[in-house]
This record gives structure tokens, sequence and C-alpha cells, in this order.
């Protein structure tokens, strides 16, 4: 009986969501009978447009969400006048106080079924982060496609910024606590990425790697195309 009365709940105001005052506070009221963070990714997958918390913070005219993507508490998508596109596919989670930036270069792409846990810091500046599909992101990861020129005589704030390439993870790839991907890296799909690494070079497909700067330290097994497991 109270499932039945939650889901029409949660029907009456998830049809009234939307980005402006009213809308938040629907959405609000919607998420009253679950339980706060994770819990509430039940109503991103329940409804096709998704949940977007009343205190997450979307600002910007390119902004493409997915069917059932789910946006947490405090998450915040800035996007500059000059920045690219940010794509979300479906089933994409942007957990607590995430923080997404794009600006002149820039743009992010982020595969379906793709997790991002709280406190990451995408910044899409210069060149562009592309995120495969279903990759799992813990929290505090890094990813700066850019670099700040370090010239003598010159102000740090003043210097231009450079990059070597964009950042691309390929599918099922997973970066442990904290991990820092910098510009030019490849993340071959299936791959982990130790807690605390910098990855400053391209990794293949199928690995374990660790470390500041992230070396390879062993391989992964592949026993189809669809399911890779640690040997």
């Amino acid at each position: 009986m109270r499932h039945r009365l939650v889901h029409f709940w949660s029907d009456l105001w998830m049809r009234r969501a939307g980005p402006d005052r009213l809308g938040k506070l629907a959405t609000w009221l919607a998420a009253l009978p679950y339980a706060p963070y994770k819990a509430r990714v039940a109503l991103a997958h329940r409804y096709p447009k998704g949940y977007v918390a009343p205190s997450a913070q979307l600002s910007g005219r390119r902004i493409r969400l997915g069917c059932h993507v789910f946006i947490g508490d405090g998450v915040v998508i800035y996007q500059r006048q000059d920045g690219g596109v940010v794509d979300l596919g479906d089933y994409v989670e942007l957990h607590r106080d995430t923080i997404i930036e794009c600006g002149r270069g820039g743009s992010l792409v982020v595969g379906e079924r793709t997790g991002i846990q709280p406190r990451c810091q995408l910044s899409a500046y210069v060149e562009q982060i592309v995120i495969g599909r279903g990759c799992q992101i813990a929290p505090q990861c890094a990813f700066y496609p850019y670099d700040h020129s370090t010239m003598a005589g010159q102000p740090i704030g003043s210097q231009p910024l450079t990059s070597k390439g964009p950042i691309v993870l390929e599918d099922d790839v997973w970066l442990g606590y904290g991990v820092v991907v910098l510009s030019g890296v490849t993340i071959g799909a299936g791959t982990v990425v130790g807690a605390g690494s910098v990855v400053t070079r391209s990794l293949p497909a199928g690995v374990i790697a660790v470390g500041a700067p992230a070396r390879i330290v062993r391989e992964r097994m592949v026993t189809d195309t669809n399911h890779i497991q640690v040997e």
C-alpha cells in the first residue's frame, strides 16, 4: 500500500518538475518520500525526463540531457558563452557536488549508464572531454584537458592555456578515488586506474594502472566482448 502511495505522490509532482522555481518545488515534493542521496536515483529511473535536484545549478544553452539522467544535490554545470556542448547520455548519474565547467574550445560528452561520484571536477577548456558508456568514476576525480603555460617573466594568471589533446575514456573504464587525468590522454576500454593516480600518458585497453604518473602493473583477461574480469 505504501509503495503505491509513494508512486502516486511522485507521479503527481514529477509531472510538474522543471528548472523554474515552481518546477524545483515540485521536484522537492516528489522526492520527500525517498531517502536522500543515491536513494533518489530511483526517481530518475522511473521518469524519462530524469531527476534534477532542486539545489543543482545548470547554466548554459547547450546542455543536453538524455533520458533518465540523475543530477544530485549541489551539482553545478557551468557553460560559458564560448563553451561547447555538454551532452549527458541516457541513465548518466552525476552525484553530489560534482562540478562541470565548459569554456572556449571545450565540450563534454558522457556515454550512457556512466556514473560520476561526488565532488568530481570536469573542466573542459581548449579541448573536449569524452567519457564512454558504463564508466565508473569514483569521488574527487579531476579531468583537465588543458595546461597553463609557464613562460618566464609573465604572471601565472596571464599565461595562455595549452593542450596536448582531448581526454578520452573508452567504455567500461573504472577510475579509483582521486584520480587526475591530464590533457592528451586516452584510457582504453575496460582499464582500471588505482586511487590517487595521475594519468599523464595514454593507457591501452584492459589493464590496471597505478601511481603518479600512472604505470601499468597488471593486465586484465578479456573473456568475451561484453565482459572483462581481473585475472
